[in-house]
């Protein structure tokens, strides 16, 4: 009512984009937390994080490998009540966005999608914990890929050529974030200036810094957090002239 200055950040279905090779010369110690990374990149505070990655694209030629490696990752990464010390993965945030993930996932099974761990729900247990789900074999038009999850439920996309999962990455209405993987930084950053996002992280993703400015493009808003630019963003310079 008053032309307040603001910034909108409307959240966003970031793509991550896996080159071919990710994992060149990487020993198995380093493939194993590369594929930590990747993980926690979807998976941190159970999915429920706007600059999460919230679907992966990955190529023929290491598409099986990832999909382990991200499994047994999530196999060993335990779910439960946050009192408990153990517990590093915590419930949704309420009924109705449980049932969201539920829809989502159910849609991509019906579709003919795998589902490489999760998606068993106890529907009639107490709290709204959704297993650690991540789906191989789903169809770039699926739900859960072209929708936003906000939960703990990964699409696995394979792609054979880099240009199409690029088109596909930036098919969506969103612009938050994006990310690339790969052990050739050069090759990342190529592929990383092409991508329609506000933010796009090179072997990681999510790590927002109030130093580095922040905000998205398309759907996702428009203006900048943090940062110089960021403070610019909600200011006003005054001009004295004279």
């Amino acid at each position: 009512g008053n032309l307040k200055r603001l910034t909108l950040e409307l959240g966003g279905n970031d793509a991550g984009i896996v080159l071919p090779d990710l994992f060149d010369g990487a020993s198995p110690e380093r493939r194993r937390e590369i594929a930590e990374t990747l993980f926690w990149g979807a998976f941190i505070n159970t999915g429920q994080t706007c600059a999460a990655l919230k679907r992966l694209y990955v190529p023929e030629e290491i598409y099986d490998e990832v999909c382990r490696a991200l499994v047994r990752v999530a196999e060993n990464v335990p779910m439960g009540m946050g009192l408990e010390e153990e517990n590093l993965l915590g419930p949704l945030q309420n009924r109705t966005q449980f049932d969201i993930v539920d829809r989502l996932v159910e849609d991509a099974k019906a579709s003919g999608a795998t589902v490489l761990c999760g998606g068993n729900p106890d529907r009639d247990a107490p709290g709204n914990f959704y297993p650690t789900t991540l789906v191989a074999d789903i169809d770039g038009d699926a739900a859960l890929v072209t929708e936003e999850q906000f939960g703990p439920a990964l699409p696995i996309i394979r792609y054979t050529d880099l240009d199409d999962a690029v088109a596909e990455a930036n098919r969506s209405e969103a612009g938050l974030g994006g990310s690339v993987w790969s052990a050739d930084p050069v090759a990342a950053r190529e592929v990383a200036a092409r991508l329609e996002a506000g933010t796009v992280w090179i072997n990681n993703h999510g790590a927002v810094d109030p130093r580095i400015p922040f905000g998205g493009v398309k759907g996702s808003g428009y203006g900048l957090e943090f940062g110089v630019e960021g403070l610019k963003a909600v200011a006003v310079p005054q001009v004295i002239n004279g």
